[in-house]
């Protein structure tokens, strides 16, 4: 399947950091593809959709999902499973990359793409099991993406190029490749794989994806506050994104004391 897109560089799915608001300002910078969070399909939270946007799911079973995609499926540019997280509550409930069972994890891929017609993709880790598992995944996905970390790295240390080109070679499925990718490293790895996720280097500046496209915006907390006073996001988002937005600024470490001390939003907005 072909994507549809203008860039190949995508914001990858991000706990507590892809809100709405978030997401359309990584779109309107240039982000070919945006991920929500992790989403789990019996979930009663109100999912928005803007954009080009994937939701990626995560679950130890297939209950619910098909009801799930076919609530959304209209809306979204694709679906995404995460077999990659190495969250501790990941650990502790058994998804992500603890989720070991193979014919589990086919019967769930099995029920996505039996509900669906979109892009389907697949995030893995690199594991004793990655290889098993893609042999799977590639019965039912579109693309793989790969983080060549393992579990225990977590999101520290330096990520595998090795594996995650020796995984290239092996499927004739396009490649999304995770892990530490930047405006300085983006040319040489989109030389070695089909497309990219840029994850931590866009939290508090989604106009890093100007590097990426031919967009040229200058988004700031200004920008991303409007839109969740739109959404209606809570205060607790709004404040923990504040911080993310101004960790970059000349005067941050003073800024971010008066963004800890804001209380409510119109304190939080006066100390902006």
């Amino acid at each position: 399947m072909k994507l549809n897109i203008k860039s190949k560089v995508f914001l990858a799915p991000m706990e507590g950091i892809n809100d709405i608001a978030f997401r359309t300002l990584c779109k309107k910078a240039g982000a070919g593809i945006i991920f929500s969070e992790m989403t789990h399909p019996l979930t009663q939270q109100k999912i928005f959709i803007e954009g080009k946007m994937v939701i990626q799911l995560f679950s130890t079973n297939e209950k619910g999902i098909k009801e799930f995609i076919k609530k959304y499926d209209k809306k979204v540019f694709g679906w995404d499973f995460n077999l990659g997280c190495p969250a501790k509550t990941a650990k502790k409930h058994g998804f992500g990359i603890f989720l070991q069972d193979l014919n589990l994890i086919e019967k769930i891929l099995q029920t996505i793409r039996s509900s669906t017609k979109k892009p389907f993709f697949v995030k893995l880790r690199k594991s004793p099991q990655t290889f098993e598992i893609l042999k799977i995944a590639e019965k039912y996905c579109d693309a793989i993406t790969i983080h060549p970390r393992t579990q225990e790295q977590g999101y520290s240390g330096k990520p595998d190029l090795k594996f995650a080109t020796s995984l290239k070679k092996k499927i004739k499925l396009p490649i999304i490749y995770s892990g530490n990718v930047d405006e300085k490293n983006y040319k040489n790895l989109l030389k070695k794989f089909d497309y990219l996720m840029i994850g931590r280097r866009a939290i508090g500046d989604p106009n890093v994806f100007n590097f990426f496209s031919n967009k040229k915006t200058n988004f700031d907390f200004k920008d991303y506050l409007k839109l969740a006073e739109k959404y209606k996001l809570p205060f607790r988002q709004i404040k923990f994104q504040a911080m993310n937005f101004t960790k970059r600024k000349p005067d941050a470490k003073k800024l971010r004391l008066e963004i800890f001390k804001a209380k409510n939003l119109e304190e939080l907005k006066r100390a902006i």
